[in-house]
């Protein structure tokens, strides 16, 4: 007792604590809910060497069919005429998000990230176990990928390789062949399950590689997470949070 009044035994800290508990348990029930999903299944792809051809043939109808009912709920057309790939590594979570006809990005769906290796912060060197942080494109479809399917993330881009030219690093040691791959392991890239992948494969060889953007956020600004950067992090680390955290803040 102090002033005559009750003091609480909960202040703000208490608070933070409890909603990264409740966003905790979302991403779990997020996860599972995905995972027992009925359509939760793969399709019998032709065996491996095969093309980008064959594997469409099998998932380009079951993925429309999908898929095409989310996104006219959110009054966006299927295929989609530019398509954003959220992924959000301390939440193990990757959204989607579309322009709908008056250009305003809609959120259409969002699956649990498996896997993914490291810590926050960016990349730097092969064999660092980093996901990648930044802006990036999807360059390629890969039908033959020891993951079932993946995509394959225009790492380094351009960012990527002056931040090494302005750090006296060598580019040739950034590593690459990071993607966006099916199971449920990974190293330096998003493993996002097998129909997942099957799922994003179709939708973005519909949408066109070149109207599809990648964003890597180390978390959801959105919910007022913060990060925990390690020691060894480059200092211009700061400056390119500051500009996910407004890329991300646009997607609701």
């Amino acid at each position: 007792m102090h002033g005559g009044g009750l003091r609480p035994l909960c202040p703000g800290r208490c608070l933070v604590k409890r909603r990264a508990l409740i966003a905790g348990l979302l991403v779990i029930l997020g996860a599972a809910a995905w995972i027992f999903r009925p359509r939760a299944r793969t399709h019998s792809l032709p065996p491996k060497p095969r093309t980008v051809a064959q594997v469409l043939a099998v998932l380009a109808g079951p993925v429309r069919k999908t898929l095409a009912p989310q996104f006219r709920a959110a009054g966006v057309a299927y295929p989609p005429p530019g398509l954003v790939l959220l992924a959000l590594k301390k939440e193990s979570r990757l959204e989607l998000h579309a322009p709908g006809p008056n250009g305003r990005t809609r959120h259409i769906a969002s699956y649990p990230i498996l896997a993914a290796s490291g810590t926050a912060g960016p990349k730097l060197r092969e064999g660092d176990h980093q996901v990648p942080e930044g802006f990036y494109r999807i360059e390629l479809l890969n039908p033959n990928s020891r993951f079932h399917l993946s995509l394959r993330v225009n790492y380094p881009n351009a960012d990527d390789l002056a931040r090494a030219h302005e750090a006296g690093r060598n580019p040739a040691e950034l590593g690459g062949d990071i993607m966006i791959h099916g199971g449920a392991a990974s190293t330096g890239c998003l493993a996002v399950g097998d129909p997942a992948i099957e799922e994003l494969f179709a939708l973005v060889a519909a949408t066109g590689l070149d109207r599809v953007q990648l964003i890597i956020a180390p978390c959801d600004f959105r919910t007022g997470a913060t990060v925990q950067l390690p020691d060894s992090a480059p200092v211009w680390t700061g400056a390119l949070h500051e500009k996910l955290q407004a890329a991300v803040g646009r997607f609701r």
